[in-house]
């Protein structure tokens, strides 16, 4: 092993500085991103290992020698300025800490890193490599929901093939001695993600084409997510056989990784297995840097970390935001119908009157490391508290699955002097502010119960609520 490192060193040397110069660049978030594979989450517990097998895989596996660049122009130009312009943007995000769309532009600046040093033929090489150290980036929370979803659907419609007794609400599951939660840790997604890290890893030692990469990692996402079926599916069957009594119930990580290998195992046996050629003697020239992109490479140093550090600089302070709610009395925050799980940077009010009820959260970014727009976790129980119906962006109606009442939310978000109903949006506006130097957020929440048979007289007073407060700003 080692002595077929050393005699791949040559061809992966300039991919090893490629990924240095692009760590440089972008380093603020990278040094976040190699923090977040330190805490071992479980949706980015594999993000360390993910890493290493990119290093590795690029000294014992490097990407194969392009012979001939006459049909592929090299485009070093086009790359520099496709770096730059990567990095405008990434600074901008930077600044205003969109950590998810930063993360998403580490692969993009690794590749335009190498477009410029080493041309576009031999990037194309290496972007399958940058792809699977992509699967280290911390996206993977947000397809949790997602996989919850897809799961409470499948494992439903299996239960309901075997028969047993249970009532299915989205992804609670009531059996006859008790009930099931097919909660985030159910979703399935280390199984997924190891998966498609396998599909990849042998993808790369195959040295596949496109259409073997999509045809591999197609059946590897498939494999990953039908394992947690079957594995919650059993759980199921054990809680109605045992009348929820079986300590499985309680202590069921073993019994999911041996499912999900069960199914992996076969399927990495039965891979195909390719050698690659031996490459005699390549050009020693054709794995060199281009010199003159250097000076893009400088002028992204300039534009971003060193622009960055000239960036943060402190805005102006304005007082907390005050709502005038004559008819409304402040009461605790524990009075909510609908209680509301908010981060501790978030200071709350809540006024009642009668069964309406205001929620005021506000904050104030006061350095650079803080977000304008903070974390918001999950906001409501999705064990208790179901989405009964979308009534307009913004507006729903919730059902508790324990006691039957509905309550009608409505919910934006103001960021600085601009306001969104979509969380995704207010992150967006966080640009605009920062370039204003507007330090203010705030989540607005009203809530009123529904009567037992419809919600429209709760519709009227929330509307007119809303409008109310909305004056206010």
């Amino acid at each position: 092993m080692l002595r077929k490192t050393l005699d791949n060193l040559p061809l992966s040397r300039p991919y090893l500085v490629v990924t240095a110069i692009a760590v440089l660049i972008f380093y603020p978030t990278w040094i976040r991103l190699a923090e977040a594979w330190l805490e071992f989450e479980q949706v980015l517990a594999h993000g360390l290992a993910t890493a290493i097998i990119f290093l590795g895989i690029l000294l014992i596996h490097p990407p194969g020698h392009v012979e001939s660049q006459t049909q592929l122009k090299p485009y070093h130009f086009a790359g520099a300025v496709l770096l730059v312009l990567t990095t405008l943007v990434w600074g901008l995000l930077e600044l205003v800490r969109i950590d998810t769309l930063s993360y998403l532009l580490l692969p993009a600046g690794m590749v335009a890193t190498a477009w410029t040093l080493l041309g576009l033929a031999r990037t194309l090489k290496f972007l399958p490599y940058v792809l699977l150290l992509s699967l280290s980036l911390p996206i993977w929370a947000d397809m949790v929901p997602t996989l919850v979803d897809l799961a409470s659907v499948v494992v439903g419609s299996w239960v309901s093939l075997f028969g047993m007794t249970a009532l299915i609400e989205g992804n609670s599951i009531t059996l006859p001695y008790g009930r099931l939660l097919i909660a985030d840790g159910c979703s399935g997604i280390r199984y997924f993600a190891i998966a498609i890290l396998l599909a990849m890893m042998t993808s790369i030692l195959n040295d596949y084409r496109w259409r073997g990469w999509l045809i591999t990692l197609l059946g590897a996402a498939l494999l990953g997510l039908f394992a947690n079926w079957v594995r919650i599916t059993i759980l199921v069957v054990v809680a109605y056989e045992t009348d929820m009594q079986s300590e499985m119930l309680a202590d069921h990580e073993t019994m999911g990784w041996m499912v999900f290998g069960a199914f992996i195992l076969p399927a990495l046996y039965f891979s195909p297995v390719r050698r690659r050629a031996t490459e005699q003697n390549p050009p020693v020239g054709g794995n060199l840097v281009h010199r003159k992109g250097l000076i893009a490479i400088a002028t992204a140093l300039v534009l971003g970390p060193v622009a960055l550090v000239l960036a943060h600089n402190t805005a102006s302070q304005k007082p907390d935001w005050v709502i005038d709610v004559p008819e409304f009395q402040r009461v605790q925050t524990e009075k909510l119908p609908l209680p509301i799980a908010l981060p501790g940077d978030l200071k709350e009010q809540v006024w009642q009157s009668a069964d309406l009820w205001i929620s005021f959260a506000q904050n104030h970014k006061r350095s650079a490391d803080e977000k304008l727009v903070p974390y918001l976790p999950q906001l409501f129980d999705r064990s208790i508290w179901h989405i009964e119906e979308q009534l307009e962006p913004g507006l729903r109606i919730y059902r508790n699955i324990l006691t039957r009442n509905r309550v009608l939310v409505a919910q934006w978000y103001k960021v600085g002097s601009r306001t969104s109903w979509s969380y995704r949006n207010a992150k967006l506006l966080q640009i605009p502010a920062a370039l204003a130097g507007e330090t203010r957020f705030a989540l607005i929440t009203i809530q009123a119960f529904c009567s037992p048979r419809d919600c429209v007289e709760a519709l009227t007073r929330v509307r007119a609520t809303v409008t109310s407060v909305k004056e206010q700003f």
